[in-house]
């Protein structure tokens, strides 16, 4: 009877340590996960700073406000493939920004539903001459995920933020930093494109695949006890 336990109590344990494992793993998870959030909300709140002039120094600052003068080219904007929080598909709008020094900041102005993509339906959020932007600092993350498209520049197709692709596509000769910017929500005229798009708030569900991987075990446990408890009557 005891060589019938060996087993079942060898993968019992083994399924436990592993799903304890996978618990103690997603605590550790909340809590970088909850650090990164709260580095995000203390560095969005902070002053503005004028804009870091090479990448390393950008790194520190991501999330932190920026403030620059300079203008807007409207005509070399760029149209990303983008959903508003309340489902409303559009576009982010991302426009080249000359700098007063000359170099290029590209902005994410902000977002437009479908109706408003084409630009000459919104004129009036095209700010000619010199112009102010602030926002918080973003870099370039590359590709969301495995499922977002190819962005097509030749076509005008931009489904995520590609600073290089849209620089060789808008400005190819321009000294562009290694960065963009999130305007603000400070309303543009006619109210298009609308920024203050960033999400500094990330999905949190450490603490309840946690509690699922616990539990888990816990029934693993009793599971395990009944089967032992069945083996000893079957013997006596």
């Amino acid at each position: 009877m005891r060589r019938s336990l060996i087993w079942p109590s060898v993968w019992s344990a083994v399924g436990f340590v592993i799903l304890i494992g996978l618990g103690t793993w997603q605590v550790q998870r909340l809590h970088w996960k909850e650090g990164l959030i709260a580095a995000r909300q203390a560095a969005f709140h902070l002053p503005p700073v004028p804009p870091p002039s090479s990448l390393a120094t950008a790194q520190t600052l991501e999330y932190h406000p920026v403030h620059a003068s300079g203008h807007f080219l409207n005509d070399r904007e760029m149209r990303v493939a983008a959903i508003a929080d309340d489902g409303t598909a559009g576009f982010d709008i991302v426009t080249p920004f000359v700098l007063d020094d000359g170099k290029v900041l590209m902005v994410e102005r902000g977002f437009v539903p479908m109706a408003l993509a084409l630009p000459e339906t919104r004129r009036a959020g095209e700010i000619n001459g010199p112009a102010q932007v602030a926002g918080p600092l973003r870099l370039d993350r590359g590709r969301p995920s495995s499922f977002t498209p190819d962005n097509q520049p030749a076509r005008g197709e931009w489904y995520f933020i590609d600073l290089k692709a849209m620089e060789a596509a808008s400005t190819p000769h321009a000294d562009v930093l290694p960065y963009y910017i999130d305007a603000d929500a400070t309303p543009n005229p006619g109210g298009w494109p609308k920024g203050g798009q960033t999400a500094i708030d990330l999905p949190n569900h450490h603490l309840s695949y946690a509690i699922t991987w616990y539990a888990l075990a816990a029934g693993l446990v009793q599971i395990y006890a009944i089967f032992v408890r069945h083996r000893l009557k079957e013997r006596a």
